[in-house]
């Protein structure tokens, strides 16, 4: 095994629950831990602010040690700005509008502007999650679902910063933590092709 394999293998660690100290860490991500924290919730976390996860390289590092989904989050809208969307799909699979466009009976859309996401998630591009929907709340995002990411025990997701990243239980997140922040999602198929 090469010395880099073995840096690469212990550089991110995945740890039970919020961290220790949240000293340097933005509001927005201790929300995050206070809000899973008073559901009871049971979650994972590892840290990797030298490695934020814009990259798919660095998302494929992040996901090893999660052993968990991680989804691509998109945050769209139509031409009017006026309905908003985050769709929760496969990182592995293309997105094509079109394939979703008829199923949620919305035409032209586009990603979302980084204000618009900020104002309505409190996430920048690079960390959308579906954690930022505890910050919408006035229920102006509607949550979109790939049926793939149901499938999966585990999800792995942003607390809302894109320097750390979550493992929750895929029940927990589709039952106890969408009705705690009062959203319903629909389930959309993609087949990415």
């Amino acid at each position: 095994m090469s010395e880099n394999t073995e840096m690469n293998k212990s550089k991110y660690k995945l740890e039970a629950g919020r961290p220790e100290s949240c000293e340097g860490r933005l509001e927005k991500e201790v929300r995050v831990y206070d809000f899973l924290d008073e559901l009871g919730l049971e979650y994972y976390r590892t840290d990797h602010p030298d490695a934020e996860a814009y990259t798919m390289e660095a998302c494929r590092e992040i996901d090893a040690v999660l052993g968990a989904t991680v989804c691509k989050n998109l945050v769209l809208t139509n031409r009017q700005h006026t309905d908003y969307y985050l769709l929760l799909m496969p990182g592995d699979k293309p997105f094509k509008t079109k394939e979703i466009t008829s199923q949620i009976d919305s035409a032209r859309l586009s990603f979302a502007s980084g204000e618009e996401m900020e104002e309505l998630l409190d996430c920048t591009p690079g960390s959308a999650s579906i954690m930022g929907l505890m910050n919408d709340k006035d229920g102006r995002v509607r949550l979109l679902v790939d049926i793939d990411i149901l499938n999966g025990e585990y999800l792995g997701c942003h607390p809302c910063i894109n320097t750390s990243s979550l493992k929750l239980k895929t029940s927990d997140v589709f039952d106890r933590f969408i009705k705690a922040v009062n959203h319903d999602m629909t389930v959309v198929e993609l087949v990415g092709e």
